[in-house]
């Protein structure tokens, strides 16, 4: 499971200009969910995303989502899995197929719902806009399987 963290001010997503997900001050996530991915690595991320410290204090990384009160807007991003080694098109064969991705996505955002007050998404494999405020920038990969 791959995911890029965004800190934000503010975050949105459109479908068909209407909005279907805000947030405030928090994490927008984009979540690439892999062909071999579990509930272990839908646990880990989780955990590393509620709780990793990239909201400053005092001027340091010191504080997390929770430690904020902020919100998550999570994104599916398959293109995560896009492999541009070879040829001039992406391969998304390490990506997980569309109906076991949906579950994994539904699965994540209960869980993700369970640790932090307020979880906002964009609508799964939807063409979507995306608008956000970048807060610092703070842009982090984060790789279960890494």
């Amino acid at each position: 499971m791959r995911a890029i963290l965004q800190r934000v001010k503010e975050a949105s997503v459109a479908v068909d200009g209407n909005v279907v997900g805000r947030i405030g001050r928090g994490l927008l996530v984009f979540l690439g969910i892999g062909r071999d991915d579990g509930p272990k690595d839908t646990d880990w991320m989780i955990d590393k995303i509620v709780n990793l410290r990239i909201f400053e204090r005092d001027g340091k990384f010191d504080e997390s989502v929770l430690d904020v009160k902020g919100g998550l807007l999570v994104v599916s991003q398959f293109t995560l899995y896009g492999d541009c080694r070879k040829g001039r098109r992406p391969s998304f064969s390490d990506a997980m197929d569309v109906e076991s991705a949906r579950e994994v996505f539904d699965v994540f955002v209960e869980k993700a719902r369970r640790r932090v007050a307020e979880v906002e998404t964009g609508v799964f494999q939807a063409s979507m806009d995306v608008s956000l405020v970048n807060d610092g920038p703070v842009t982090l990969i984060v790789d279960s399987k890494a």
